[in-house]
């Protein structure tokens, strides 16, 4: 057996078997206060983003005027980011040895969840002369030729209100998905209501801003179609052609005129003193580490289907 060596200095690694803070022993179990040295808090710091809302079918087969969806509940606990709809980050989870945790990625317009904690689809963008859908964050609303229709709401502390539509007596606009970041925007007679932005997030360790709403649906070819907001959201029906889907594991909304919200991702991170966890059958995923704040981490991103996800053993 290789001799282990200790840097009597502090918690510096020297020998190849020996951990920061921290050592293995011979059942794979972690010693946590070994030579004075003890772990990290056990805390795990976590995102859930529910799937986008589809963009709001419009007057006619080509699906003008159409509101854009909304973006799905944004929920995160990391220390220093928010949640949705302005709201300040969530109470992180103090973990067990060998804790099981269900994990469900929510598909366009379906719910995503970790644990006890569940993010609510986002809401589908009202059709023309229709109004947007409460979800996570609202769906838009449909221009009208007659009278302004209700913009979706978001849930408090996932997301923002849609956009109206226009209310013109020709060509209105629909208005923007609302984002986790901000509310849709509002159509005119003319353009399209811009989605709402979403929020960023370094869980990962690089920053990426997910949850943007869909864009609405212009009336016709000669009007201009909203963009997608920050974050994935899908640009609405348009003189720039047909509109286009929420980006994929980012929960945005679709562009208005019928375009399907972008699905939901669960990402997790703990300090990674305490080892791998396991990922369970039916779940697909992504892990790495990084270094952030003197405190290495280890993060789990979640991506497709459902499943549990347990903590190592310590």
């Amino acid at each position: 057996m290789p001799r282990l060596e200790v840097n009597v200095q502090g918690p510096k690694q020297v020998g190849a078997q020996l951990r920061p803070r921290s050592r293995r022993t011979g059942t794979g179990q972690v010693d946590t206060n070994w030579r004075g040295f003890s772990l990290p808090a056990a805390t795990l710091e976590y995102l859930v983003i529910a799937g986008g809302g589809q963009g709001g079918l419009g007057q006619d087969a080509n699906n003008y005027a159409a509101g854009g969806g909304g973006a799905g509940g944004y929920r995160s606990s990391v220390v220093g980011e928010n949640s949705g709809g302005g709201a300040s980050a969530e109470t992180a989870i103090t973990f067990a040895s060998a804790a099981a945790y269900t994990v469900t990625i929510g598909g366009a317009g379906s719910n995503s969840v970790f644990s006890n904690i569940t993010s609510t689809a986002g809401g589908n963008g009202g059709g023309t002369d229709a109004g947007g859908n409460t979800g996570g964050s609202g769906g838009g609303a449909g221009g009208s030729t007659g009278t302004q229709r209700t913009r979706g709401a978001g849930t408090t502390n996932q997301g923002y209100i849609g956009g109206f539509g226009a209310v013109c007596g020709s060509v209105p606009d629909g208005g923007g998905g609302g984002g986790a970041g901000a509310a849709g925007g509002n159509g005119s007679c003319g353009t399209g209501g811009v989605g709402g932005a979403g929020v960023a997030s370094s869980i990962t360790g690089s920053s990426v801003t997910r949850a943007g709403g869909g864009g609405g649906a212009a009336w016709n070819n000669s009007n201009t179609p909203g963009t997608g907001g920050a974050g994935g959201g899908g640009r609405g029906r348009g003189n720039t052609g047909g509109s286009t889907e929420g980006t994929a594991n980012t929960g945005s909304g679709g562009g208005g005129a019928s375009s399907v919200g972008g699905s939901g991702i669960v990402v997790i991170r703990y300090p990674n003193d305490y080892g791998t966890g396991t990922v369970g059958a039916g779940l697909t995923s992504t892990t790495g580490t990084y270094t952030a704040g003197g405190v290495e981490y280890r993060f789990y991103s979640f991506t497709a289907g459902t499943g549990t996800f347990t903590m190592p053993s310590f």
